[in-house]
């Protein structure tokens, strides 16, 4: 990878809201998913992305998800049971046209049942799409 590449996944990284000392816990890994993305995760705040099994708490959430995935909202309230106050998951999709594409209808409906809401979709990757989401406020 160039410096610029660097740069330019350092700075899609920082667009997603992390820092340098964060805990980021993923979900959905394979071989599929955008590995210069998770560099530029792992460069930004300076450790490995916690997996699975992990059972700290985390700033941030990264879910991999396609269509074949099983059930969104099953995956989405097992990511937030270590997310810390104020943390959020970022659900990364298949763009439109690829194998594995999740409408973005089907995050907006999963979300709420899992106690989360929609916030903002930027663009991150070539091949995923992100979507962000967060706890819904208490009233």
């Amino acid at each position: 990878m160039s410096e610029a590449e660097a740069v330019t996944e350092k700075n899609v990284a920082e667009r997603l809201g992390f820092k340098d000392q964060d805990l980021i816990q993923e979900f959905g890994y394979d071989e599929d998913v955008d590995f210069d993305l998770r560099d530029g995760l792992e460069d930004l705040v300076g450790s490995e992305l916690l997996t699975e099994e992990d059972h700290e708490v985390v700033d941030g959430v990264i879910l991999w998800w396609r269509s074949e995935d099983g059930d969104l909202v099953d995956a989405l309230v097992d990511s937030i049971t270590t997310l810390d106050d104020g943390g959020v998951v970022w659900v990364l999709t298949p763009k439109s046209g690829r194998d594995g594409y999740v409408p973005p209808a089907d995050i907006e409906e999963a979300a709420p049942t899992a106690g989360l809401h929609v916030t903002t979709t930027p663009a991150v990757s070539s091949d995923w799409a992100a979507t962000r989401l967060v706890a819904r406020r208490k009233k």
